[in-house]
């Protein structure tokens, strides 16, 4: 919704609030065949893309999401090589996970070839490994995918998606869980991004009780900023059946690539929980 240059983005989750940027104009408009897709100008934020009337994404804050959604979990496993995005069409979380050289192949599995498309023409800069030799790029479901995938062929499964609603609503349950874990080799990881723990609460602890009910004994939640999305403050959940506190210290401490929030010290942070979600995440 937009009153007098202010887009206003009514939290599809029920929380009963808004957030609002200050627009310059809006750049592009369409109805791809799953969705509606957006682009501002914002005055604060940068280019700002919205699906179905709601923020994904702004120029200026989203390496806070796209940073935690990869490094963590890559960090802590001990040589990731074969990875999978789910969503994710932005290709910022793509971005991130190549920059680590370990990385053999990356697969990532959009069902709307349109918000690459768009992201490629207005978010440049989170596309800028799109070419990369050992990135491969698929518009399809990425449930079916998961699901005709062979057993413990990936090491780390980052699941980047839209709300729990429409198009990502199956990406939310125990059932698609089981697929991870199947398709997961003994050591590897499940992220998911995990909403906000503080008005989606529900959403937030669900994630983890399912993961945990498909055998994954261990989960973590991490916590980080997120300006733009309900609350400011979000979540990415991951589950394992190995530890999820111990982390590549030193190899994180003198990573190669450079980022803007993520740090060895800030993924010692993020492991720990307020009081009001400990023995929730």
């Amino acid at each position: 919704m937009i009153i007098e240059n202010w887009f206003l983005d009514d939290d599809v989750m029920g929380a009963d609030c808004v957030t609002a940027l200050k627009i310059k104009a809006k750049l592009h408009e369409e109805q791809s065949p799953f969705q509606k897709i957006a682009i501002y100008d914002t005055e604060k934020f940068g280019h700002l893309m919205t699906i179905d009337g709601v923020i994904m994404l702004t120029a200026r804050d989203n390496f806070f999401y796209h940073e935690m959604l990869a490094h963590p979990a890559l960090f802590i496993h001990d040589n990731p090589r074969d990875i999978l995005i789910i969503g994710g069409g932005d290709c910022g979380t793509l971005r991130e996970v190549l920059k680590h050289e370990q990385i053999e192949k990356v697969t990532q599995v959009e069902i709307d070839e349109r918000v690459t498309a768009l992201a490629t023409r207005y978010f440049p800069e989170l596309c800028v490994a799109n070419g990369d030799v050992r990135a491969r790029l698929l518009f399809e479901d990425g449930i079916a995918w998961v699901k005709n995938a062979p057993d413990a062929s990936l090491d780390v499964i980052i699941i980047d998606s839209t709300d729990p609603v429409g198009p990502a609503e199956g990406l939310f349950n125990a059932p698609f869980y089981a697929e991870c874990r199947r398709v997961l080799r003994s050591d590897g990881i499940l992220v998911q991004q995990s909403e906000s723990p503080f008005l989606h609460f529900d959403t937030f602890r669900a994630t983890g009780e399912a993961m945990r009910a498909v055998g994954f004994t261990e989960t973590q939640a991490l916590l980080f900023p997120q300006c733009v999305y309900p609350s400011g403050l979000w979540s990415a959940t991951l589950a394992r059946s190995q530890s999820l506190t111990k982390y590549r210290v030193k190899d994180a401490e003198q990573k190669s690539f450079d980022t803007m929030y993520y740090s060895a010290e800030i993924h010692a942070a993020s492991l720990v929980l307020p009081p009001f979600l400990r023995g929730n995440g």
